[in-house]
């Protein structure tokens, strides 16, 4: 949609723009018609989770009778050690506060709106190239400072210590976990769960803020297949994540079949043991075009060899239920069993 050119009448309202870029009879969002009037106490705040081009979160916060707004690329920051590049965007109605819905095909900002974090917060300091507020909402709480650096660009900045002064963040880089070579399936079944080894090529995915990176089985970062990391991190959204998985062919499509989870929120899983890790990977129902979590059959391992062979597949894998992941090492807490020939 083309913006509407501005008019003199335009002058001192400081809505205009956010009305001149959307087309009331299209969009789901709030197009007041009249002019915003001062109201509120200048306490609320919102943070949207905005499933546009390219996945943000958008901050506003009430003044003056209008929600100012930031688009925030990676979200707000959780640690004072790192900042997030916050876009100064249009002022909003006061109305968009409480606003989610899907933004039409075509129209300004066309995607899913869905509100992250909502609350109340107070000013310390406003000026055209400063803000510093205490932020109180359900999922991020603390001080935070908002300050410009060039044209529509701001920092965005937290001034308390971090969020979670337990949470660690995503490695760098993690060298995957081998299985050893069995000819057999392991005797106790009940202690260990089954996957199909799919013959792919190991990729460990390292999702933060909506973007993803990846590492080979050497932990070399290398280029994920094209679309797959954005539209993955966009499927996480603000939860960092670290994924160990392969990249194989699956119905004629290359598909990321995810087999483990690493690091959730700030926090290594490596001695969690393979159960629990993977109960965690369920809960995260990742599931997409290019991506699947692998399914597991806990002592089941007889059939998920058969289904292996008749599909054609390499083998399968065994994994111990209690054992840890061991980064870079081939354990004997997993095997590889090859299919048996049809």
């Amino acid at each position: 949609m083309t913006p509407k050119k501005r008019t003199k009448d335009d002058d001192g309202d400081r809505l205009a723009e956010y009305r001149g870029r959307r087309d009331a009879g299209r969009t789901p969002e709030p197009v007041p018609e009249a002019r915003a009037a001062p109201r509120g106490d200048d306490d609320t705040f919102v943070v949207q989770e905005h499933h546009a081009t390219s996945l943000h979160w958008d901050l506003r916060l009430e003044r003056d009778g209008v929600l100012v707004s930031w688009a925030v690329p990676k979200g707000l920051p959780w640690s004072p050690d790192t900042n997030h590049l916050a876009v100064r965007t249009e002022d909003h109605p006061l109305e968009y506060a409480t606003f989610e819905g899907e933004i039409p095909r075509g129209e300004y900002g066309a995607g899913t709106m869905t509100i992250w974090d909502a609350g109340t917060y107070e000013t310390e300091k406003w000026s055209e190239r400063e803000v510093k507020i205490v932020i109180r909402g359900a999922r991020v709480s603390g001080r935070y400072v908002l300050f410009r650096t060039r044209g529509k660009n701001w920092m965005i900045h937290r001034m308390d210590p971090p969020a979670d002064p337990d949470a660690e963040p995503l490695p760098e880089s993690v060298r995957p976990m081998r299985p050893v070579e069995r000819a057999r399936l392991p005797r106790d079944r009940d202690a260990w769960a089954f996957e199909f080894a799919w013959g792919g090529r190991r990729l460990a995915a390292y999702v933060e803020g909506g973007r993803t990176r990846f590492t080979d089985d050497r932990g070399r970062p290398v280029d994920g297949p094209g679309g797959l990391g954005s539209r993955l991190g966009a499927a996480l959204g603000s939860r960092p994540a670290l994924l160990d998985g392969e990249l194989a062919v699956l119905e004629g499509r290359e598909t990321y079949l995810i087999v483990d989870l690493l690091h959730l929120d700030g926090h290594p899983l490596l001695d969690v043991p393979y159960r629990e890790r993977r109960e965690r990977l369920d809960g995260l129902e990742l599931s997409g075009p290019r991506w699947q979590t692998a399914p597991w059959y806990p002592g089941d391992g007889d059939a998920v060899r058969d289904a292996a062979a008749a599909q054609g597949l390499p083998g399968v894998v065994a994994k111990r239920l209690d054992s840890p992941y061991e980064p870079g090492e081939e354990s004997d807490a997993w095997r590889f069993v090859p299919a048996e020939p049809q």
